[in-house]
């Protein structure tokens, strides 16, 4: 399962062409809306043909305990945006097996809506485009509105369809001028498969099993992606 996401800095008051979708997914960052303060976050779910095998030390399948995890997960977005109504936290859901498909279109969390989109999360079958989905969520992070953008994947293996993800990581990287954070969380997979991120400033976190999957999407989105956002989101980002 992939997830991915991404940081990007840019100029709040300017405004450009929308771009076309492919012109979105190689051109070089632009805002297409006047852009604010908050966090937009993409998230990359992988639901390949391997994710309906038993997780480690559980009797269920891999995508139903990442299910879980990522249940668990937003219930920290929830408790944010409670604390703070005024920051806003906007998320975005992208399934990948031999290809990448929207979930849940990068729309302001509800925790409704999200719950909503992780019950519809297709079936695993198929292969792994993970490239695919970084690449494909890309443009709705243009759209968000927000200064911070941050792409997350969640897989448990490597890439097998599509572009490699170390290629599409590399053009987002030099693309948005350095300015997109990505991370990766290795399901029962090595996390030695994608030490591409740390040539992009990402990183890479491994989960063996449930347990270890929920701990490390605590650290990468609470820990991480949702203080940072939250703290220097005080100010605009500074161009790198």
């Amino acid at each position: 399962m992939a997830l991915a996401l991404s940081l990007t800095a840019c100029d709040g008051s300017r405004r450009s062409r929308p771009p076309h979708d492919d012109e979105a997914s190689s051109a070089p960052y632009q805002a297409e809306v006047e852009e604010g303060l908050g966090a937009a976050v993409a998230i990359l779910v992988d639901t390949s043909g391997s994710m309906k095998n038993e997780a480690p030390g559980d009797s269920r399948s891999k995508a139903a305990v990442a299910r879980e995890a990522l249940e668990a997960m937003f219930d920290a977005t929830e408790a944010l945006v409670a604390k703070r109504p005024e920051f806003v936290v906007k998320v975005g859901i992208y399934s990948f097996s031999s290809d990448a498909s929207t979930v849940l279109p990068m729309r302001t969390f509800d925790r409704a809506a999200v719950r909503d989109a992780l019950a519809r999360l297709p079936r695993p079958g198929g292969g792994t485009a993970i490239g695919e989905a970084m690449r494909a969520a890309r443009p709705d992070l243009y759209r968000a509105g927000v200064f911070r953008k941050y792409l997350l994947v969640v897989t448990d293996g490597e890439n097998t369809s599509g572009r490699s993800p170390d290629f599409v990581a590399r053009e987002i990287f030099e693309k948005s001028e350095h300015g997109v954070q990505m991370y990766f969380v290795a399901f029962d997979t090595g996390a030695d498969r994608f030490a591409f991120l740390k040539d992009v400033q990402g990183d890479v976190i491994g989960a063996t099993n449930g347990p270890e999957l929920r701990k490390a999407l605590d650290e990468i989105y609470q820990g991480r992606i949702l203080a940072e956002a939250s703290t220097l989101g005080e100010r605009e980002p500074e161009s790198k």
